[in-house]
């Protein structure tokens, strides 16, 4: 198990469990008591440490190495073996870091599409740390043009530091993909939902994020820019990036308060790392609630009803 900086207090006392047990190995010795006390305190102390994390370390929890991604959530949501991937976007190549494809859901077709990081060093790399590319973007427009073509609900699933900002990707057309992307999530006629899981960063993640139901989970973060890069603009350094993320309202609570998201997806105690099962389990309910939901609408009203959402967002006065 990997520790942020704020878990200390957890990490020792794993570490006396992990000591403890060597001795139960070892000795013909009862220690059940002491390991049943242990364990009684870590879980107390990650309940005190989880129920008053400041939005910095809400921002380190949305990134833990060992946190579900998209896959992991698609596979685990889904009826077993009835995830199809699909790839390519027709025009250039197939983006690494944004899958998507058909799966069952208690029998029902959805069609699944996310930013997908790496595992471990060599699959970061291999999919772009989870920042797309035009033709990412191009490919998860595709997909949800089918499930239009075949009247299938679309779940999208946001986890990105941001789209990538290379070259390349800005001569590919990065901006405009994104903007076509919102254009056509407007008016599909399916039902739409997106759930951050992860980092929501800029148009990156909105590139993906026009729902008709936006959830995030607890621990997530989703704004224009990351604590670190807004503490760069502000005071040309990384060191108030704590200050920046108290600031910036990023967190799913503060995102909720001012009604940019339909509603928060509840994690285990010690973040959805701690207990992958119960985080599928809580993320696949909102979604087939939120189906109910939306089958029961007329296609136009969702239509207008998501655009109107949308277009009421923010503060406007006329002068």
């Amino acid at each position: 198990m990997i520790y942020l900086d704020f878990e200390k207090p957890i990490a020792e006392l794993n570490e006396q469990l992990d000591k403890i047990k060597e001795v139960q190995n070892i000795g013909d010795v009862d220690v059940s008591k002491t390991i049943s006390d242990i364990e009684k305190q870590i879980a107390s102390k990650t309940k005190e440490i989880y129920s008053k994390l400041t939005p910095w370390q809400q921002v380190q929890v949305s990134r833990h190495p060992q946190r579900p991604y998209t896959l992991s959530y698609i596979e685990n949501i889904a009826d077993e073996g009835s995830f199809v991937e699909l790839h390519g976007d027709r025009t250039v190549a197939d983006d690494k870091a944004m899958v998507g494809g058909m799966a069952s859901v208690n029998g029902e077709t959805i069609m699944f599409i996310g930013q997908q990081k790496g595992i471990n060093t060599k699959m970061r790399q291999y999919r772009n740390f989870g920042m797309p590319n035009p033709e990412g973007y191009r490919k998860a427009l595709r997909l949800m043009k089918m499930a239009e073509k075949f009247n299938k609900p679309v779940v999208c699933f946001i986890d990105t530091p941001g789209a990538f900002p290379g070259l390349e990707a800005e001569e590919r057309g990065q901006g405009e993909a994104i903007a076509r992307n919102l254009f056509e999530m407007a008016k599909l006629k399916v039902p739409l939902i997106c759930v951050v899981i992860g980092e929501g960063a800029s148009g990156g993640a909105l590139g993906i994020g026009m729902g008709d139901r936006v959830f995030m989970m607890e621990n997530t973060w989703y704004s224009v820019i990351s604590p670190e890069n807004c503490s760069t603009i502000l005071w040309r350094s990384w060191d108030h990036k704590e200050e920046a993320a108290e600031k910036m309202k990023l967190t799913s609570s503060d995102m909720k308060k001012l009604g940019l998201i339909d509603g928060v997806i509840k994690e285990p105690v010690g973040g959805a790392h701690s207990n992958p099962e119960e985080a599928y389990k809580n993320v696949k309910k909102a979604i087939l609630d939120s189906l109910d939901q939306l089958r029961d609408m007329d296609e136009q009203k969702r239509i207008a009803a998501r655009i109107k959402k949308f277009a009421s967002m923010g503060h406007t006065e006329e002068a």
